[in-house]
């Protein structure tokens, strides 16, 4: 049976191959999008969740609009990476088909994890904000919950915004404090996403004749080669992949539970995660870290998933 999905989603090129990925996966059942803020401006990102969906023809896919900014810093998006609206590639103008359901993305969430009460993994692979939202109108979200998977943060590792502080948890600290506090997520942040890369030589398989391979390769290389040498790596990082692998396959991620926390502050800690490594505290672990990950194991599932949209199987006469 096939575990239902809900991805609380910026795209972004990394959440692009991300919802391609989950699509592809018969064991996943994806039961919409919701969208926030991040990469772009949320009307951008949603226009670009749409986009997604009628380049791969899943039409069927609910698509849920959601904030529109943090809860209380400044908007901040990340287009300078992700390209101008906040994603690139050979994507078609949305149409109605794709249209966003007349729901908030936060109460989308809420009324998924009622109707698959116990079942439903959500994988926050954007800002925490919808998160928290949805947090705020259901404190039993946690309870109805099966799994919550967040893209963010750097426990043990530098941050990509500041030396603390990753892009998600930066956008919306106060979002990503409450959600670490209160829903026992599973964080997969830059310890282990930071080397979360395709091989290089997929780039020559790709058909350059068709608008999906001519946009999964733009997905594959958003980074320029300034951002390349920095991180040591020959390709871009697809971090929020790395979420839809570890749901697809738990065997991807060597997570440990610890006692974390996000800090608030303004400034160089605004949306670093403290995670209490030697006990420190006291306190009891509220989530898990990945701290290790098995890169081979994901590249080849994010790799076969995407050859079902490359080069699909012939369908029976």
């Amino acid at each position: 049976m096939s575990r239902p999905v809900l991805l609380d989603t910026d795209p972004g090129c990394d959440d692009a191959v991300a919802i391609l990925a989950a699509l592809a996966r018969d064991d996943l059942d994806v039961v919409g999008l919701s969208t926030a803020h991040g990469n772009a401006a949320v009307d951008d990102t949603t226009a670009n969740a749409r986009a997604i969906l009628e380049l791969v023809d899943r039409t069927d896919i609910p698509v849920a609009k959601g904030a529109t900014r943090p809860l209380t810093v400044d908007l901040r998006t990340s287009t300078d990476i992700h390209g101008p609206g906040g994603i690139r590639g050979d994507l078609p103008e949305p149409t109605a088909a794709t249209a966003p359901i007349d729901t908030h993305a936060a109460q989308f969430i809420v009324e998924q994890a009622r109707e698959h009460a116990g079942d439903l993994t959500l994988a926050a692979i954007a800002p925490l904000t919808n998160v928290a939202l949805a947090l705020a109108l259901e404190p039993d979200l946690p309870d109805l919950l099966d799994e919550l998977v967040v893209m963010g943060g750097a426990a043990f590792s530098q941050g990509n915004v500041t030396p603390l502080s990753e892009a998600n948890f930066h956008t919306d600290p106060h979002a990503a404090a409450r959600v670490v506090q209160d829903l026992s997520p599973t964080i997969v942040g830059l310890d282990v996403t930071r080397t979360a890369t395709l091989p290089p030589n997929l780039l020559d398989s790709l058909p350059r004749d068709d608008p999906i391979g001519r946009s999964i390769r733009e997905w594959l290389t958003y980074y320029d080669a300034d951002r390349l040498a920095k991180y040591g790596i020959e390709s871009a990082a697809i971090h929020d992949a790395l979420v839809i692998a570890a749901i697809a396959d738990p065997a991807v991620l060597e997570t440990n539970a610890y006692h974390l926390e996000v800090a608030t502050d303004s400034d160089l800690a605004r949306g670093a995660l403290v995670c209490d490594g030697q006990g420190l505290t006291d306190a009891p672990p509220n989530g898990s870290v990945a701290t290790d990950a098995d890169y081979d194991r994901f590249r080849d599932l994010v790799v076969n998933s995407l050859e079902q949209y490359l080069h699909p199987a012939p369908t029976a006469e």
